[in-house]
């Protein structure tokens, strides 16, 4: 294994490397500005913009913080997460009805919508602020980053489709939204969208179904650390089985072991080659 020491900004379509570079990019969110700065300029991105609100949903979901870096060939804006425990109450609750879709195209998770709202607007119009060159443009994020990273990109198309988005690329992502939007997103952005589950991460599995599903653009981390396009039918029999406790929100859970962007960057790297 050879972990690249170089960002990769100009690399066209899907590779490990990339969806590796993505995911320190998500994994960048949770640090504070002066770090995001100084690694996105490490990283040969000039440009950095923040995006952070206070808001009070009907979830405890506290805010919604996200960056953008900018360089002369990419641009890559990264939301960030929140921990599996405190994800839990609002991604199982079911007392508020899903809102409309970007587009108008189907139904989203309630506090999915209101976290992007409070960001899109500013992420909208740094984005037409700084993509003045022809850069890729690439949307990142794990956990709740992910589902937001997921929804950004849907609504951009969905809304102005000559803006849309060259990838977008989650981890540990939730689910988000119905079936009427996850195939209006496929159609639109499948061929460029990456959703990495590893093993047995809970909350890839939540919302529950039928309201709420995925996207159809998996790329599964079986519980040795292989990467698979799709998920092979011994692993949804056998790899799930193993690590399962009473609570699978227990931190000593397989469900929550899995769920740590550390754990996403480690399997990734067993990747690279």
């Amino acid at each position: 294994m050879t972990v690249p020491e170089v960002f990769d900004r100009t690399t066209p379509g899907y590779s490990v490397q990339r969806a590796y570079w993505l995911a320190r990019a998500a994994d960048l969110a949770y640090k504070d500005r002066a770090v995001i700065e100084d690694q996105a300029a490490k990283w040969g991105f000039g440009q950095v913009r923040h995006h952070e609100t206070r808001f009070t949903p009907p979830f405890p979901l506290q805010d919604t913080q996200a960056y953008t870096m900018a360089g002369d060939r990419m641009i890559v804006t990264a939301f960030r997460g929140t921990e599996p425990t405190q994800i839990k109450d609002w991604l199982t609750d079911a007392t508020t009805p899903p809102v409309t879709g970007p587009g108008g195209n189907g139904h989203v998770h309630h506090g999915f919508a209101e976290a992007l709202r409070s960001v899109y607007p500013d992420i909208a119009d740094t984005l037409a602020d700084l993509r003045t060159d022809g850069q890729t443009l690439y949307f990142t994020g794990h956990s709740l980053g992910g589902a937001l990273a997921m929804l950004a990109g849907a609504r951009m198309y969905l809304e102005k489709p000559h803006l849309a988005a060259d990838g977008i690329y989650t981890f540990g992502q939730p689910r988000t939204c119905d079936p009427v939007l996850a195939e209006a997103f496929h159609q639109g952005l499948g061929r460029c969208t990456y959703r990495f589950v590893n093993n047995n991460d809970i909350v890839p599995q939540l919302p529950p179904e039928p309201v709420f599903t995925h996207v159809r653009a998996l790329r599964y981390i079986d519980s040795k650390g292989k990467l698979h396009d799709s998920m092979p039918m011994f692993s949804a029999l056998t790899d799930r089985a193993a690590g399962l406790t009473a609570d699978v929100f227990a931190p000593a859970s397989d469900g929550i072991r899995d769920h740590f962007m550390h754990n996403y960057l480690a399997a990734l790297e067993k990747n690279l080659g």
